[in-house]
């Protein structure tokens, strides 16, 4: 049951972040919208009619993390779930990429998670209650051309959560991982200014409203692994048991961008 959960959300304003927090406000849960735009908070803010909260914080910043899930406690008493939902993207050859973009990429997107999750954690260990959500990517599984910087990130918390949830089995936390395909929503006005992956993949996009239901979902039974679409996890399984071949025959297949 998700009714009166505390939810720590970061990325929240916007995308499937802000579309998570307005389903878990439905259901009675507390959702804390946490993204760096104070003004895009306030905008998210005025569409959720349930009891919430915001904080502005950039999760490349160790104190500004500290201090957002210090206020959440004192304010709420406690935080039952962690969604780490910030992160961007950019696709590009990794030879025309710059070495600092490699470098922010991976701060935001895995740095943050880390940040965010090492957080929470003192305070759900104490309680020995919790469940920290990581959203990952298809991307962490599946490598392809002009993604290297961003697929390096998503593979890095994939490991970062599957060797969590090892330490934390016994503790009453839950660590889960969500691993979506493309979603239409604004990630891909950095990740795809062009249009041209966006065009190309149209027949693979998931619309924001069906990725935020499958998360709450995945918050109320607990569950620990999430691969969307289907069809795309049936390939995410075939590509582990055999990814030379997989890369081989998949390679005009996969590589849109």
């Amino acid at each position: 049951m998700l009714k009166d959960k505390v939810v720590f959300i970061t990325g929240a304003s916007s995308g499937i972040g802000l579309l998570t927090a307005q389903m878990l406000s439905e259901k009675g849960a507390v959702p804390v919208l946490a993204a760096r735009s104070g003004r895009k908070l306030a905008e998210a803010s005025a569409g959720i009619a349930g009891k919430h909260g915001v904080k502005t914080l950039d999760v490349t910043r160790e104190d500004e993390v500290k201090r957002a899930v210090e206020e959440v406690i004192r304010e709420y008493g406690r935080i039952d779930i962690l969604l780490n939902n910030a992160g961007y993207g950019k696709f590009e050859p990794a030879t025309d990429m710059p070495s600092a973009e490699f470098e922010r990429m991976m701060d935001v997107n895995y740095m943050g998670t880390v940040r965010c999750a090492k957080a929470v954690l003192p305070h759900m260990l104490e309680r020995r209650s919790g469940q920290i959500v990581n959203v990952a990517s298809m991307a962490g599984k599946i490598g392809t051309a002009k993604s290297t910087a961003y697929t390096a990130t998503k593979h890095a918390v994939l490991g970062f959560s599957n060797a969590l949830r090892q330490e934390l089995r016994g503790t009453g936390i839950t660590v889960s991982t969500v691993n979506p395909g493309p979603i239409d929503t604004p990630f891909f006005d950095i990740a795809d200014p062009s249009g041209g992956y966006v065009s190309n993949v149209k027949w693979l996009m998931m619309k924001p409203e069906h990725v935020a239901r499958k998360m709450v979902r995945l918050m109320d039974t607990r569950k620990e692994e999430l691969n969307l679409p289907l069809k795309a996890a049936a390939a995410m399984r075939l590509y582990q048991l055999f990814p030379r071949l997989s890369d081989r025959l998949t390679y005009r297949m996969m590589n849109k961008k």
